[in-house]
């Protein structure tokens, strides 16, 4: 494999995105980090050090997508990681932020693989990132059920348009450890934890594990990986 290919993680400036991206840096390779911010991005690429660099890409303009992307050279492992928490009610429906999500993820996601599809090779692999709501809805997940079901269409269109690129998604439940849910009051959590059968919630390691997994393992394509300790059986 080159060494110039690069791996693009889109929304790599914080949280999980930042951990798969550091992950990669630290075996050596060529690393893009993508925020809105600018100046976020380049923080996040400075704090993951290596050979990372940080842009500004806003998944909620897709039409500016293509100049941000212009320059990022081969990419071999793409992560698209970027989420928009989105709490929308029907009974007050909010129709700014599901436009925001909606955009965000079956737009903005699919027009970063068509801005970079010239510099996918045909080994490459595509990871999306979707969530758990797509099989466990809760109050005010009406946009993150529904997009995140969305994701499970593109996994299945994309593999088999792409191919023999291959994209898989992963659906990673409550993240014990990330700074959303690690500052929630402990009865919230203490609810989630006790109905998985491993007695914890996962964490940002695992999934990020989870996520490489699908991404280096060539016999993975087409896939909707669900990481949540068995959360789902009970």
């Amino acid at each position: 494999m080159a060494d110039d290919r690069g791996v693009l993680v889109v929304g790599g400036s914080s949280g999980l995105g930042k951990a798969l991206a550091r992950h990669y840096a630290e075996k050596g390779r060529r690393v893009i980090v993508t925020s809105r911010s600018r100046e976020r991005a380049e923080q996040a690429a400075a704090d993951i050090g290596g050979n990372t660099t940080g842009i500004a890409l806003d998944l909620t303009e897709p039409e500016t997508i293509g100049d941000a992307l212009r320059d990022v050279g081969t990419i071999d492992r793409l992560a698209l990681v970027a989420v928009h928490r989105d709490e929308n009610f029907v009974e007050n429906y909010n129709i700014e932020g599901a436009k925001k999500l909606v955009t965000m993820k079956l737009v903005g996601y699919t027009e970063v693989i068509h801005s970079v599809l010239p510099d996918l090779p045909e080994d490459a692999s595509i990871v999306l990132f979707g969530g758990l709501a797509k099989e466990r809805p809760y109050p005010g997940s009406t946009t993150v059920t529904t997009v995140n079901g969305g994701v499970t269409g593109m996994v299945r269109t994309l593999a088999l348009q792409l191919a023999p690129r291959r994209v898989n998604a992963i659906h990673p439940s409550i993240i014990g450890d990330s700074p959303y849910w690690a500052d929630k009051p402990a009865e919230v959590l203490e609810r989630f934890r006790a109905r998985t059968p491993t007695g914890r919630l996962v964490t940002t390691a695992e999934v990020v594990d989870a996520a490489v997994f699908l991404l280096e393992n060539t016999g993975m394509n087409g896939f909707d990986l669900f990481i949540d300790g068995g959360w789902l059986l009970t």
